[in-house]
Formats: C-alpha cells, sequence, structure tokens
C-alpha cells in the first residue's frame, strides 16, 4: 500500500531526451537492411541453431558467426502478455499484446506485438505472420506488427549472402523518458527558501554538521535530519573549473567559471557560477556572494564580496 503524497511538496513532470546513435557491423547491417526488403535473417552457430534476431557472437562460445540464414515470416507465439493501454510512441494505438514469436526455421523468439481484439484472442502455440509496414526504412518497425494466421509450421531456412543493395550501415533511435519528479520533503524547503532568496541547510542531530543543499539524512551518521539552518548567503570558492563548451540552451558565453561553494555556516560545498570577475583571476578562498535577477528562484551567479581570500585551512575539509 502506497502512501499517498503530501500536498506541499513540490512536484513536476520532467523529459529526459536525446536521439541515441548506433552503427552497426555487418550482421545487424543485414539484418535491418533484409527488413526494408520483406527478409528476416538469422544467423547460424557453430552448433546449428539459429539466432532471430541474429548476434555477432555466440553467446556460448563467444565466437564470431558469421553465417547469415534466411527464415520464414510466419512463426508461433512462444509467451505472450496483453498491453490495454498503449504508450506514445508504442508500435500500435490501439490495444494489443506484446508476444515473443519463435519465427520458422529459427530457435530463439523475437520480441514485437500482436494484433489482436482482445486478450482472450491470444495464447501461446497460436500462429501468426508479420505484417509489414507500408513505408520502411531499414529498422525492427519495418515489422508493422504479428497477425493471426493460420498455418503450418516449417523448419526449412535457407542460406543468405547478406548483402543488399544501399545497406543500413546506422541507426538513430530517439530514447525519451517521461516522468513526474519530487525532490521530497528536504529539498522542497530548500527550493520554497530560495524562492524567497535565502539558502537553508539541516543539521545532523547526530554529528552537528549542516548539509546544503539537504537530502533528508546526513550522508555520513545516515540519520534523518530536519532542524533548517540558513546560511550564507556569502561563502568561499573551495575549488572551480573553467568551461570552454557552450552548452545547449545556455546563453552564457564561453569561457566561464563553475565553481564549488562553501556557503558561510555550511558544511557542504554547492556549485555554482562566478561572475564580475575575469575567469582568469578565479582563485580557490575567493570570497563571493550571490547575484539573483528578477524572478528568479535562484541565484543567477556569484560576484567576488571585496574581501581578503579566505584562509586555505577554514575551507579545506570541505574540498
Amino acid at each position: 500500500m502506497s502512501a499517498t503524497p503530501s500536498p506541499d511538496l513540490l512536484r513536476a513532470p520532467l523529459v529526459v531526451e536525446f536521439p541515441f546513435t548506433r552503427s552497426l557491423g555487418p550482421v545487424q547491417s543485414a539484418f535491418l537492411t533484409g527488413l526494408r526488403e520483406r527478409t528476416v535473417l538469422g544467423v547460424r552457430t557453430s552448433d546449428g541453431k539459429i539466432l532471430v534476431p541474429p548476434v555477432e557472437y555466440d553467446p556460448v562460445t563467444a565466437e564470431e558467426i558469421r553465417d547469415l540464414v534466411e527464415v520464414g515470416a510466419t512463426g508461433t507465439v512462444t509467451t505472450w502478455a496483453w498491453n490495454p493501454d498503449p504508450r506514445r510512441d508504442q508500435p500500435l494505438t490501439t490495444p494489443f499484446a506484446w508476444v515473443l514469436v519463435r519465427l520458422d526455421g529459427a530457435d530463439t523468439s523475437l520480441l514485437h506485438v500482436l494484433d489482436a481484439p482482445g486478450p482472450e484472442s491470444v495464447r501461446s502455440a497460436m500462429r501468426v505472420r508479420i505484417r509489414w509496414a507500408e513505408e520502411r526504412t531499414g529498422a525492427i518497425t519495418d515489422i508493422a506488427c504479428f497477425e493471426p494466421h493460420e498455418s503450418e509450421p516449417t523448419a526449412h531456412v535457407t542460406g543468405h549472402s547478406g548483402e543488399f543493395e544501399d545497406a543500413v550501415t546506422g541507426i538513430v533511435t530517439p530514447a525519451r523518458l517521461d516522468y513526474t519528479y519530487s525532490p521530497g520533503r528536504a529539498q522542497t524547503g530548500f527550493i520554497n527558501a530560495l524562492a524567497g532568496r535565502r539558502t537553508v541547510g539541516e543539521r545532523c542531530p547526530s554529528c552537528r554538521k549542516v548539509y546544503v543543499p539537504p537530502r533528508g539524512a546526513c550522508p555520513t551518521c545516515g540519520v534523518a535530519t530536519a532542524e533548517q539552518v540558513e546560511v550564507g548567503p556569502r561563502g568561499t570558492v573551495t575549488t572551480y573549473c573553467i568551461v570552454n563548451i557552450k552548452a545547449r540552451g545556455l546563453d552564457i558565453d564561453v569561457p566561464y567559471v563553475y565553481a564549488h561553494i562553501a556557503l558561510d555556516g555550511a558544511d557542504l560545498a554547492l556549485h555554482g557560477r562566478i561572475g564580475g570577475i575575469p575567469y582568469d583571476q578565479v582563485r580557490m578562498g575567493l570570497r563571493v556572494e550571490p547575484v539573483w535577477t528578477e524572478g528568479s528562484r535562484h541565484p543567477d551567479h556569484y560576484r567576488p564580496t571585496g574581501e581578503p581570500d579566505a584562509d586555505y585551512d577554514l575551507y579545506k575539509e570541505l574540498l
């Protein structure tokens, strides 16, 4: 039984997304190009087993394998699971079954989807066939799905050179993760305080250290923390790096300095950008203070305070 999230905790939808680019070896290139041409290829191992999808190395002996064979476009469902609520970018927009299909002539099963009217129409050992996509580009999605098909299984396979015109040599797959993130009780308090231009940490009841940002527990003692302590706003640069590569979507000219800053009263350094000083004049021990912009929920950057540099012994434990 899961607990109901507190209405006071912050929550926000987040998306992690990036294109995953992969170059294909000769075996995977032949397999995906074959799908474009409505041909399913497997690979034969040294002990005679036919693996579909094909792999480049024998899973038992680790030997390189290149003996490609063509298998059938019909097969048998070995196991399945019903998906009543398809998600974005899944193969079908209507409810379907995830299935493992052993294609005729193969000794392993291929994971894909089965277009079926309902779970009552799906069973293990049922016969199916490939429904090819109308437009094929050399990807696993060239198999649009499987569909029920009455046919007799056959173990017949034929050798194949794996050679096609205009072979697919690489693929780009968009990877995306949608989820709802909650920073939890401790960091919700930290973020809310930043909205009021205050920085708060939490003190460990055992070692008495103040951690910023707080995590709800002491990383040293492992005990829960709850006592809030306001720190800063000034602090000391403990260490830093010079950034020379411009990040996408970040409107900051390079080079610039990113630093670990030990705020006064904190026992853990947080990170922030250093501005208001040439990048080659930033140094360990530099005393800094936050600079806020209108409407910002966190400091835009930190600038020198003009104070003398902090003594190394005062911050060496925070490096």
